[in-house]
């Protein structure tokens, strides 16, 4: 008698691990991970939706997929030859542009839009500084970017960069100083500031932002400079202009910085993000992990209408920014993403009589115009553009 054959049974799968993305971050699109042996297929669901399979080699799997611009929920399912699956999730993730990705740019002048950008800063009435450049060409425009503006909250960006440099990767969510960074960098609370400085400074709130400032130096930022609390209540053609035209008045002591320092922040945690740049290079251990989670924390940011202006509301645009305001300073600093790329933008006004909505009607206006120059090059305009009365 011949007995049939029966193929010994395989293991069950066990659920994918994902290497990236992490939660709490942002994501360029890149999927990858480890599956058990003898998986066959693995699927990718993004928020709820079957988005295909990824590639698998072995027991590597790997995707690059064109993510939504809000936080979603990764789901990776491994499937063996008997239909027996294993799921795993990631999440909340946020999709950043797929041409957007960091990669190395040398910075060089875009003439038509320097013109552009000087007639805005002409027409409002006071002090101000601009720095926009494109992400993926290194093509930009300033003016007066060199100039010491009062960085009321915007040096928060020095604070948040120098906590995960000293703690060594991204805190908790549901920890002390998860909550506290959370606060400060979301909602810009100046008591969650001023708490993380003491905790950086072992207790001495100044001992604290000097290790801010002496980050900031390392990172060769020489026109930042904070001291304190906050008060509770290289070009390849040429070069972008990095000068002073006019600057207000600022103290030895108290937080100050400049349109260029604020930019090259921003430059550099979109660096970080893939993997380069000075960020990673820190004494201590700041890692690509921390750029990433910092950039998903600036787009949770609650202050809208600066830079964000004009923009913010159109479909597939996304504006990690941090702003900061006293009396007389009004400041917008951040990094735009669209479907085709990313740029950096920076908007710094001051006023001796006071500041208010106009600042934030020219931090809206040059980033328009940058988004407009950039993702428009044969100058046709976006959906909504035209029909806009600007008025300072």
């Amino acid at each position: 008698m011949t007995l049939a054959f029966t193929p010994p049974a395989e293991p069950p799968p066990t659920p994918p691990a994902i290497y990236a993305p992490a939660p709490r971050e942002v994501s360029f699109g890149q999927i990858r991970g480890r599956v058990s042996a003898g998986t066959r297929i693995v699927g990718i669901r993004v928020g709820g939706v079957y988005r295909g399979h990824a590639n698998l080699e072995g027991r590597r799997f790997w995707k690059t997929l064109a993510l939504p611009n809000r936080d979603v929920t990764i789901r990776i399912t491994s499937v063996n030859a008997m239909g027996d699956r294993a799921s795993s999730s990631v999440g909340p993730v946020y999709g950043l542009p797929r041409p957007a990705r960091p990669r190395a740019i040398k910075g060089s002048l875009a003439p038509r839009l320097q013109r552009k950008i000087r007639a805005l800063v002409d027409a409002f009435p006071g002090t101000a500084a601009v720095f926009v450049q494109d992400l993926r060409t290194g093509k930009g425009a300033a003016w007066n970017a060199r100039a010491r503006f009062m960085g009321a909250s915007t040096l928060k960006l020095g604070i948040a960069i120098e906590v995960l440099r000293v703690l060594g990767g991204k805190p908790p969510a549901d920890s002390q100083i998860g909550a506290l960074f959370h606060r400060m960098l979301v909602y810009s609370d100046n008591a969650a500031a001023n708490d993380l400085q003491v905790w950086l400074g072992g207790g001495n709130i100044y001992t604290g932002s000097a290790r801010v400032t002496a980050t900031l130096r390392a990172l060769g930022l020489y026109d930042s400079y904070i001291n304190g609390g906050y008060i509770l209540g290289t070009a390849d053609r040429r070069p972008i202009p990095l000068n002073v035209v006019e600057q207000p008045s600022y103290y030895s002591t108290g937080k100050y910085t400049s349109a260029w320092d604020l930019a090259r922040i921003h430059k550099f945690l979109h660096r970080g993000a893939g993997g380069h740049g000075p960020l990673l290079g820190l004494s201590g251990r700041f890692t690509s992990s921390d750029a990433r989670f910092m950039l998903w924390t600036l787009a949770h940011v609650r202050d809208p209408g600066k830079l964000d202006r004009y923009v913010g509301g159109e479909p597939g645009v996304s504006v990690l920014h941090k702003a900061g305001w006293i009396s007389v300073a009004r400041h917008d600093s951040g990094l735009v993403f669209w479907n085709g790329g990313g740029l950096v933008a920076v908007v710094m006004t001051y006023r001796a009589d006071g500041v208010g909505a106009s600042s934030d009607i020219l931090a809206g206006k040059i980033t328009e115009t940058a988004l407009d120059h950039f993702s428009r090059p044969d100058g046709s305009p976006r959906l909504g553009q035209y029909g806009r009365l600007f008025l300072f």
